[in-house]
């Protein structure tokens, strides 16, 4: 029997607003991808693809939540392991739209921490290891990546030119300040046995977990594009 969104399952309405709101910025960033610089159409490219990749899995994500009222590991992981990725190749691909040097290993370093980080956060959801342990090795994985885009390679390519300067702090931001709403689902939604706030709250991390990707991948794709349309104007 096929089940419907009611207005009372708010997990379900943020599913179906995400989902949305994924396509109508793939859209966006693939057509304004075709009026930057051509040094700056595959960083555009690349956000097009995160949000099309998100866009797909919130499609299967929200008809899992609306048959199951369960959460949807498995295709929410897979999201991120590819999603996740292209956002971190993202560092290096607008230092070198921007004509900066910088070695391929940025990139690597920074998957590295990425794998770190989805890897133990996976493992803590599906069971594989202890919620808590997998929190911590999740969080390992993403103080390393904070510690790369800060003092890294990245980080003092960035410096030599104004535009990628400011780009590269609001990317920062986002990755500081914006992926930190993932473990306090996490926290509050998973953890709520082992700290003494109650049972495992499903609605609260899904909730959580949908209202980080919106603002995350999309706010991300927002940054490269505005970056790529000013290096424009200023040549």
């Amino acid at each position: 029997m096929e089940k419907f969104l009611l207005a009372s399952d708010l997990v379900g309405v943020s599913f179906w607003l995400v989902s949305i709101a994924m396509v109508a910025s793939t859209v966006f960033f693939l057509y304004e991808g075709m009026h930057v610089k051509s040094s700056w159409r595959t960083s555009m490219l690349v956000v097009g693809l995160v949000t099309l990749i998100a866009a797909v899995h919130y499609y299967y994500m929200r008809e899992y939540w609306l048959a199951t009222g369960k959460s949807p590991i498995v295709y929410r992981y897979i999201d991120w392991l590819l999603t996740v990725p292209l956002q971190m190749i993202e560092f290096y691909l607008i230092i070198v739209a921007a004509g900066l040097a910088v070695s391929s290993s940025v990139f690597w370093r920074l998957l590295i921490g990425t794998i770190i980080m989805l890897l133990g956060g996976y493992a803590g959801e599906a069971g594989w290891l202890s919620p808590g342990l997998g929190f911590v090795i999740g969080m390992a994985g993403w103080i390393y990546i904070i510690f790369e885009i800060f003092r890294g390679e990245s980080s003092v390519a960035a410096t030599k030119k104004n535009s990628i300067k400011k780009a590269f702090g609001a990317l920062r931001i986002i990755v500081v300040f914006g992926w930190s709403i993932y473990p306090i689902g996490y926290i509050f939604g998973l953890l709520t046995p082992m700290i003494g706030l109650g049972t495992i709250n499903i609605d609260f991390l899904n909730f959580t977990y949908n209202l980080a990707d919106f603002i995350n991948k999309i706010l991300f794709g927002l940054i490269i594009w505005k970056v790529a349309i000013n290096d424009q104007e200023d040549h």
